[in-house]
């Protein structure tokens, strides 16, 4: 079924990228469709931290005030649902969702996040976001000075070693099998009291997600309290590569000064397009696409 109204922009993903694009653009008296799928990358996370005004609170009680003041506007409309589909069309675009409702606007805002792809051992799912984690400044100091590990391999491993023996003194680099390192690399993670363990992991023990060991293949243990696994990623939403918006070589989606993507009319924002994943800089990226779709839209009709 497809509805009538054709909105001036619809924003794909309610969380804080998409929230604030919606909510810039509601000031602007734009009409704004959030369609959202309740699925934010960051629920298991308990506590969110380095965003100022909300620093150590939960991400469930950060999204509901999020949620709340985009709906004080009244331009501003929710949908529940998964975005499968979109096209171009003489008004702008059309959006698909999974039960079958068609919306239409004039611009298109993916707020879509990404997926992370998480390496093949056991409890690693459990402990995502509550003692493994992904980035230092969200959750670095809550770890600091304690035994903590790196899953990884290879130069990207080495560098992100480096990053976080800022953090602590009793770091470990577990390459999960025969390390990729080179020779330098090896002397410089010694030079700097960095562990290597080559031995193959098997999964790790844990208590409701805070790991206590890593165990290897072999039956061995190994003692520790936070493991970062820098893991590779997909885009959350196939939707904008499956419309043509052109990816970077890492994989985010490619976006001007303006947030715009390579076909014109689709913007992105948030952790679908930038290394920086945090809180504060998604709340930001929403803000700025917001006012730059507006701008658009305000200039086309005058």
């Amino acid at each position: 079924m497809k509805t009538s109204q054709l909105f001036d922009a619809i924003v794909i993903g309610g969380s804080y990228a998409g929230l604030s694009a919606a909510m810039s653009m509601g000031r602007a008296l734009m009409r704004v469709l959030i369609i959202d799928s309740g699925k934010p990358c960051n629920l298991p996370t308990p506590h969110a931290h380095n965003f100022l005004t909300h620093d150590g609170h939960s991400p469930e009680e950060i999204s509901n005030l999020a949620k709340q003041q985009p709906r004080k506007y009244e331009t501003v409309t929710f949908f529940n649902g998964l975005a499968v589909d979109a096209k171009k069309t003489a008004d702008g675009f059309e959006i698909q969702v999974a039960s079958g409702e068609i919306f239409a606007g004039r611009k298109l805002i993916f707020a879509t996040g990404i997926k992370d792809l998480l390496p093949s051992i056991g409890g690693i799912s459990a402990c995502w976001g509550i003692s493994v984690l992904h980035c230092p400044y969200c959750h670095g100091y809550e770890v600091r000075h304690q035994k903590t590990g790196i899953i990884g391999n290879g130069e990207a491993a080495f560098e992100f070693s480096k990053m976080i023996s800022n953090w602590t003194n009793d770091l470990t680099l577990f390459t999960n099998g025969k390390s990729n390192l080179m020779t330098t690399q090896i002397s410089i993670l010694q030079k700097h009291q960095i562990k290597i363990e080559e031995k193959a992991i098997e999964s790790l023990e844990h208590d409701n997600g805070f790991v206590s060991h890593i165990v290897f293949k072999d039956g061995s243990k190994s003692d520790l309290k936070a493991i970062y696994s820098p893991s590779p990623f997909e885009q959350h939403c196939p939707v904008p590569k499956a419309l043509g918006c052109e990816l970077t070589p890492e994989g985010y989606i490619k976006t001007d000064a303006f947030q715009e993507t390579t076909i014109e009319g689709v913007f992105a924002c948030g952790d679908n397009t930038v290394r920086m994943r945090s809180i504060a800089n998604a709340i930001a990226m929403g803000n700025f696409t917001g006012a730059a779709v507006s701008k658009k839209v305000i200039f086309e009709r005058f």
